[in-house]
């Protein structure tokens, strides 16, 4: 891992790139924030060496670094998931990399379907906890000490201090955000209204296909984590329609403005 990452970083500092401070996961829909990074560098994915490719409609699949709101920061314009077939150290090896980088604070933003039957469609979600529904861990097999400890604290994944940073930011901008427990599943499938009505009974108001697994690392290797979920579509079995990946799009396409307005004003605060 630590030679990978080494190979990786050769590669990002011949491009120019170097010590950013805050990392972006931008999820589908949500990779436009990345067109407002200014003095950009972008490398796509496949020319960074042991980078995945992106293989999902909504995500340019290209790493973005530069200046946003006087931060320095480099965006992941699209991820990668375990239901493209890689394995969770591949989909979170990008995390390691920002780690490396210099990157101390992590937001990663996701489309999701609205379990909690107050949502509506085009909310944006605070992610104040979350639930592994995926039956794995990146952090399975040998540990490196040196990338982070064996047993790594959660009661604190999402920092209360940046939640409570984008709550103020929203105010601000008048905008009605939700907060609520985000529930990681393996996808591809949507889930059926009975897994719908579980993720409920168990806490969880909005379902997706990634996020959990690159927070888990991002703790692992003790960065700090805002979330932020837009609900795209209310899950099955809530409205009498069938899920697309199409409206997923459409959704957040919609919501865009506030999306950016909203991110940038929290990262023109932080650190």
């Amino acid at each position: 891992m630590k030679q990978h990452i080494e190979e990786t970083l050769e590669l990002l500092s011949k491009r120019g790139i170097k010590k950013p401070k805050i990392g972006l996961i931008l999820g589908s829909g949500l990779g436009v924030l990345a067109d407002e990074i200014q003095h950009s560098i972008k490398v796509p994915y496949q020319d960074i060496p042991h980078f995945p490719i992106s293989t999902v409609a909504g995500h340019a699949g290209q790493l973005v670094f530069g200046e946003l709101e006087g931060q320095s920061v480099i965006a992941m314009s699209g991820r990668f998931h375990y239901y493209e077939g890689y394995s969770l150290e591949a989909v979170t090896y990008p995390v390691r990399v920002f780690k490396a980088l210099g990157v101390e604070q992590l937001i990663v933003t996701n489309a999701a379907g609205g379990v909690n039957t107050d949502f509506n469609a085009g909310d944006l979600m605070i992610i104040s906890d979350h639930i592994n529904n995926m039956y794995q861990n990146p952090l399975m097999g040998a540990n490196d000490p040196e990338l982070g400890e064996r047993f790594p604290d959660m009661s604190s994944a999402y920092s209360e201090k940046l939640r409570s940073l984008a709550k103020n930011e929203a105010a601000k901008l008048q905008l009605n955000v939700q907060e609520g427990v985000y529930v990681a599943n393996t996808g591809p499938c949507y889930e059926t209204p009975a897994e719908v009505r579980m993720i409920r009974t168990i806490g969880g108001d909005a379902v997706g296909m990634s996020t959990v697994p690159e927070v888990i690392v991002a703790r692992h290797s003790n960065m700090e984590v805002l979330g932020i979920s837009c609900i795209s579509n209310m899950a099955a079995g809530i409205l009498p329609q069938p899920l697309t990946h199409s409206e997923v799009i459409e959704t957040t396409e919609a919501v865009k403005a506030d999306f950016m307005e909203l991110v940038k004003s929290i990262i023109r605060e932080m650190i």
